[in-house]
């Protein structure tokens, strides 16, 4: 590896982001630009920023990592992230979501869902979760960038994280929305050729084509390790035995958590509020799911493939030559491709970890300055906010950075489904009631919103095994690692649980409170 061509190469990269974040503080003037960029962003700007946006390093060092282990049956969730995540996401929830936005002058999600139903009560409880929830998401796609980094470079964890963190700080205090959604426009441009090149760089490393990698991948289903095979892999080809804990962790966490919980994400949810009408979502379509196809659809292919090359130069299979499955993906890509290759993947990782990251910290910092602190607790002109939104930025910054030390390995991909079920829990049944029907009450929605964000945290503290073993209250409180031991409860995962009672709860008190003459947004 020729380090000071690929420092090069970076630092290229990184004039190129400040050249567009400059370019963007100049045209940021009040807190509409701050905030939602204008309200006027071309179909092609929102569609590349809000599949960046989608696409973070825990989708490609992660998931990615997480196919190597588990196989081609994570492909299903690249299918629900063109399906869910685009097309019903762009034509059911985006053109809605526009109109109100602009009907309701709403620059946030949480603010969104409180304006239509007039209860502040909604909007602050809409950002508490987020700015509890978020910072996890935000660290384990942190954790993602700075691992790719340290594999590749060679250097310190400590270190990589910290510049990673630096370069993402600064151009998103300093140009808001519009600097991060010309940013991450860029770097949907530079993840896609990546993605493409790689599609045929990979099988060229391996030596073989198409079909001959997949019939070969096929034949070595007896090399599964033994702790898969006793959880129900049966190899990279097929997807887990039906109703066993691989399979609940594969469809139920991972494909059904990321595949539906993607629809309630706030940092997408507040794309749908930068353009100026219907017409820039339609065009959009098309450019959004050829980005996904392509990222995720490669990613989720090379992961069980690198088996093959792995067991070929290294005699044994990914997940046995790598004990940690984050590091599967950059190890691959550092030993089977070229150094310029290497290089080019290095600039997707930053570019998919930094365009996730930005959008988070803006949308932590707008729900603790704007719908918190300056609609709530104080009322102030544009230029107040805005500073206040920057405040709330860096700080949420820094929360993040902290928690990424406490995170373990393997952890990336899992991070990122809690998150993202954690939203469908809380926002998905409020944030569909309050586009398609009329009878939602403003309580159920409070209740509703309540009933799922606890649910989905006791199911994480007692119910779901992973994580309730690891934190160890529900082994402190009722000396057992989960309150329910008998089979399949422990593999459950807490949206299955908790998006059924949201649904419940929005849905009965509405009807209830409708029939008392309690009155609907």
């Amino acid at each position: 590896m020729n380090y000071f061509v690929l420092g090069l190469i970076v630092l290229i990269y990184l004039f190129m982001l400040a050249g567009i974040s400059w370019y963007a503080y100049r045209n940021t003037k009040n807190a509409n630009d701050y905030m939602i960029g204008g309200g006027n962003m071309s179909s092609t700007v929102m569609a590349l920023s809000y599949g960046a946006t989608f696409i973070s390093a825990s989708a490609i060092v992660g998931f990615g990592g997480v196919s190597a282990a588990y196989g081609m049956g994570i492909q299903w969730l690249c299918l629900l992230n063109i399906l869910v995540g685009v097309i019903i996401a762009f034509i059911f929830f985006g053109k809605k979501t526009r109109r109100l936005g602009a009907e309701l002058h709403a620059k946030t999600f949480p603010q969104l869902l409180g304006s239509y139903f007039q209860s502040k009560s909604i909007q602050v409880i809409a950002a508490t979760v987020i700015l509890l929830g978020m910072p996890l998401y935000a660290a384990v796609v942190m954790k993602g960038g700075a691992v790719f980094i340290e594999q590749i470079f060679s250097i310190n964890y400590n270190i990589a994280l910290l510049i990673f963190t630096l370069i993402t700080a600064l151009y998103v205090i300093s140009g808001g929305m519009k600097g991060v959604m010309y940013t991450s426009a860029f770097q949907a441009v530079v993840m896609f050729v990546c993605m493409f090149v790689l599609l045929f760089g990979l099988y060229k490393a391996l030596g073989m084509g198409f079909s001959g990698a997949n019939r070969a991948l096929d034949s070595i289903d007896n090399l599964v390790p033994s702790q898969l095979a006793s959880l129900g892999h049966q190899g990279w080809a097929k997807m887990p035995v039906l109703g066993s804990p691989q399979w609940y962790t594969l469809v139920t966490s991972l494909i059904l958590g990321v595949g539906i919980g993607c629809l309630a994400q706030p940092q997408l949810v507040v794309r749908f509020l930068t353009v100026r009408s219907s017409k820039q979502l339609n065009q959009g379509i098309f450019i959004g799911s050829l980005f996904l196809l392509i990222t995720v659809g490669v990613v989720y292919h090379a992961g069980p493939l690198s088996n093959l090359f792995f067991l070929k130069h290294n005699g044994q299979v990914a997940v046995e030559y790598i004990s940690d499955i984050d590091k599967i993906i950059p190890a691959f890509i550092n030993a089977a491709m070229p150094n310029w290759f290497t290089a080019l993947f290095m600039l997707s990782i930053l570019s998919a970890s930094m365009s996730t990251l930005s959008s988070q910290f803006h949308v932590m910092g707008t729900s603790a300055a704007s719908d918190i602190y300056a609609d709530v607790v104080r009322k102030k002109g544009d230029r107040s906010i805005t500073s206040l939104v920057k405040i709330g930025v860096l700080v949420s910054i820094l929360i993040s950075y902290v928690i990424c030390y406490t995170l373990k390995e393997g952890v990336i991909a899992r991070g990122t489904a809690i998150f993202m079920g954690l939203c469908a829990a809380t926002f998905l049944p409020a944030y569909f009631c309050m586009l398609y029907w009329k009878k939602t009450t403003a309580k159920a929605v409070l209740w509703s919103m309540l009933a799922g964000a606890g649910a989905s945290l006791f199911a994480l503290l007692f119910l779901h095994q992973k994580e309730a073993a690891a934190i160890g209250l529900c082994q402190a409180l009722f000396g057992r690692p989960v309150l329910i031991e008998a089979y399949p409860w422990p593999v459950i995962d807490p949206i299955l649980f908790a998006l059924p009672l949201s649904i419940v709860v929005i849905v009965l008190l509405s009807l209830l409170g409708h029939k008392k003459g309690q009155k609907s947004a």
